[in-house]
């Protein structure tokens, strides 16, 4: 078993909204984990890392404190806890790509807004005071922040404030509670953070290895690979189509003198149009496939 001095530690959110797909985000990433989702930590078998299964706004102190040097949050909780903060012990690595959601204040469809100044002199409940208390100072606005842990779209039926501040998604919650959102305070998605701690050598090369492959995972998600024919005196329309390729490999066509075989990675999405354009810049025998592995 490996010692706890030369094994890596990720603490994710122990259940909920990004918990499903911060495993499987490690799972693309080839590590095998043991199952543990009722308990408090998994060994990851082939790879020296332990998860760490805690509440989503416990992440960022663990990560911080470095009693994790890897922790997958929502960046609505790692902002609303180093909000306060002059510099934060930790670093944002990437940006993960689901968990995507807004930070919104909204009121009561009937409620007059014509902008942020509607708020000073009102209450406004939420679960992040200290970012609603930010977007208020750089606006200059004072308003009374009302802290609620939960169910904070019932504040203004209750009338415990006129305003709320709450994470939208699909907008569906405010809808059924008869509110409307009015302004953006946050956009949010999960991030991978890694802390500011100092590693030693064995901890920095593991965690060089865990980043270039979730950075390789992140690479595939969108890229494509595509290859095609083409006429010599067509490659350089085509080769500036091809959407977020850098560059192409082209090789001559065996048999086919001045035609070339375009192999490129696209990094961006691939849609329908794009091919049509290219078939009309003079490619032909398109193929787009995905990718399922790529290292950076």
């Amino acid at each position: 078993m490996l010692s706890d001095r030369t094994q890596l530690h990720i603490a994710l959110q122990k259940s909920g909204r990004l918990s499903d797909s911060s495993r499987e985000l490690l799972r693309d990433a080839g590590f095998r984990i043991e199952s543990g989702k009722n308990s408090l930590t998994a060994r990851v078998e082939n790879f020296p890392a332990e998860l760490m299964f805690v509440r989503d706004d416990d992440i960022p102190t663990f990560v911080s404190d470095g009693v994790c040097e890897f922790g997958i949050v929502g960046q609505n909780v790692l902002e609303e806890f180093a909000s306060d903060l002059p510099e934060p012990a930790y670093e944002i690595v990437a940006e993960l790509g689901f968990g995507r959601c807004s930070l919104k204040i909204a009121a009561p469809e009937s409620t007059a807004y014509n902008g942020p100044e509607a708020l000073a002199g009102q209450r406004i409940a939420t679960s992040y005071p200290r970012l609603v208390s930010r977007f208020l100072r750089d606006r200059g606005i004072e308003a009374t922040i009302v802290t609620m842990n939960g169910a904070v779209e019932l504040a203004p039926r209750l009338r415990i404030a006129s305003f709320i501040c709450d994470l939208v998604s699909t907008g569906a919650t405010l809808e059924a509670n008869g509110l409307k959102a009015f302004e953006t305070v946050l956009e949010s998605q999960a991030v991978l953070v890694r802390t500011r701690k100092p590693m030693d050598p064995v901890r920095a090369e593991i965690a060089s290895g865990l980043i270039s492959r979730i950075d390789g995972v992140l690479a595939t998600k969108e890229s494509k690979y595509i290859m095609l024919n083409a006429a010599e005196e067509t490659l350089e329309r085509i080769t500036a189509i091809l959407p977020g390729a850098e560059a192409p490999t082209i090789v001559p066509l065996h048999g086919r003198p001045g035609h070339f075989a375009v192999h490129a990675v696209c990094q961006e999405s691939v849609f329908w149009e794009t091919l049509q354009k290219l078939k009309g810049a003079g490619a032909s025998a398109i193929l787009v496939v995905p990718i399922e592995k790529m290292m950076m």
